[in-house]
């Protein structure tokens, strides 16, 4: 598997960055949405090597089964069940219900970006 491109980079910490409090996504997802066929373990890769790691989301994302992808008793799992559960987001044994906390957007989200979406203005002029 090669490395991810920059752009690929930019385009994964820009979904991630606007996926809403209280929802989930699974690395797939954000493969899916950055346009990255395939690339779902690519996701991490690109989380850890985000400029800005502290401000992004990183929280919000968990295998497509529901599970954390940390191991059982680390920190930085945790950390991530502390997050998840601050927002209202339900953790059973390391495990979160997808049907129920996962992030669908619509597609206005999709083609326009929700607000705030970097890069693109919160204002419009048209």
């Amino acid at each position: 598997m090669g490395e991810v491109s920059s752009g690929s980079f930019q385009r994964v910490w820009n979904v991630v960055a606007v996926i809403p409090a209280g929802c989930v996504v699974s690395y797939g997802q954000v493969a899916e949405l950055a346009g990255l066929n395939g690339g779902a373990r690519r996701v991490g890769g690109a989380l850890a090597k985000a400029p800005d790691r502290g401000s992004l989301p990183w929280h919000r994302i968990i295998k497509a089964d529901g599970k954390i992808a940390m191991p059982v008793g680390s920190a930085g799992r945790q950390e991530q069940i502390r997050r998840l559960e601050y927002e209202g987001v339900v953790v059973v044994n390391g495990r979160v219900d997808m049907q129920k906390f996962q992030w669908q957007p619509d597609m206005d989200e999709l083609i326009w970006g929700p607000l705030g979406f970097p890069g693109t203005p919160e204002d419009s002029d048209l």
